[in-house]
């Protein structure tokens, strides 16, 4: 079973940085993603990172409004996943969730819905 779990989340004025950590366990696919999505109120859960594990160094993809503020890490040995968020702004707001699902075409990355497991999200505010 695999089992992702949130922590970091807080607030901050617009132009600080936040970094968020998933612990991350019981995935044993070769191939597989994990994601940082975006909730935010009355909205779907959109993918703002993720990374592609499918040979020795993952691939990673950033939504176009978070390229060059946010970055997708991973400790591997701890089993954690970690975003990196730079000059935050207030559209940035949201529940940050962790979510793992096994291979697909990263055309299609950064949809919520094809994700198969998730955490229960960290609360992100960014105040103008």
């Amino acid at each position: 079973q695999v089992f992702l779990f949130e922590s970091g989340g807080g607030s901050v004025q617009a132009g600080g940085s936040l970094r968020l950590s998933c612990e991350t366990s019981g995935y044993a696919q070769k191939m597989y993603w994990l994601a940082w999505l975006r909730q935010a109120p009355g909205q779907e859960r959109v993918g703002v990172a993720g990374l592609y594990q499918y040979r020795g160094r993952p691939d990673l993809y950033y939504a176009d409004s978070m390229k060059g503020r946010f970055t997708i890490s991973r400790d591997h040995a701890k089993g954690t996943m970690y975003l990196d968020m730079t000059n935050l702004e207030p559209e940035d707001s949201g529940v940050y969730y962790c979510a793992h699902r096994g291979s697909c075409n990263p055309t299609v990355w950064s949809i919520g819905s094809l994700y198969k497991d998730w955490g229960h999200g960290t609360q992100v505010t960014v105040s103008s």
